[in-house]
């Protein structure tokens, strides 16, 4: 599995959580009710079916304001969606790039920002191989400790060859903590973030 080449759409919605970081590569269930946000499905799935999720900072209660709230974030793409009588809906939004927010052109009755790609910085070969490796060990001890993963897992890992991809699958997989996930989204390079990765994984190693 290598990473794809996106064409970012020059703005996108976000959705601002208190506990949810969105990955490339990663596959993350939401179940939309709030009406501002039933708005911005609506508005998404008329266009390009793309919006972001941003992290809640720290002791926040309600994003009020846009200093509230991460500005680099994940951009989905909604895979799936099913709309209730009720107005409600549940959907499966697909990771597809990491993204900062560069403006805000809209604040009601949802947000819209202006996107800018976080590109990465590829690993060295010998540098990517080791802490890549680190990663997996991690992977294989969590495992053998009972850690709930997704049943496809194994044949996901088997099929990464770019250790980029590798962390944001492990970190969305096995990093329990949404600030320490944020931390690996927000690394600069592709060896800082698996260096990140390996941090928060030993953290929190059960």
């Amino acid at each position: 599995m290598k990473k794809s080449t996106i064409n970012l759409p020059p703005q996108a919605p976000i959705m601002v959580l208190p506990n949810a970081t969105l990955f490339p590569h990663a596959l993350q269930p939401l179940f939309i009710f709030e009406p501002r946000y039933r708005k911005m499905l609506a508005w998404a799935l008329d266009h390009h079916r793309m919006f972001c999720i941003a992290l809640m900072k720290p002791d926040v209660t309600e994003a009020r304001d846009v200093d509230d709230f991460h500005h680099i974030a994940g951009l989905g793409l909604i895979r799936a969606c099913v709309g209730h009588e009720d107005g409600t809906s549940h959907l499966v939004l697909q990771g597809i790039a990491r993204v900062e927010f560069t403006d805000f052109v809209q604040e009601k009755p949802f947000r819209m920002a202006r996107l800018r790609d976080v590109p990465s910085e590829p690993a060295g070969d010998e540098e990517g191989e080791v802490l890549s490796a680190q990663v997996l060990e991690f992977c294989a001890h969590y495992q053998a400790r009972g850690a709930r993963i997704p049943e496809t897992l194994d044949q996901q890992l088997a099929d990464v060859d770019d250790p980029d991809v590798l962390c944001d699958i492990v970190a969305h997989t096995f990093v329990r903590d949404p600030f320490r996930r944020q931390d690996v989204l927000e690394a600069p390079d592709v060896a800082d973030r698996l260096r990140a990765l390996i941090k928060h994984l030993r953290d929190e190693m059960p």
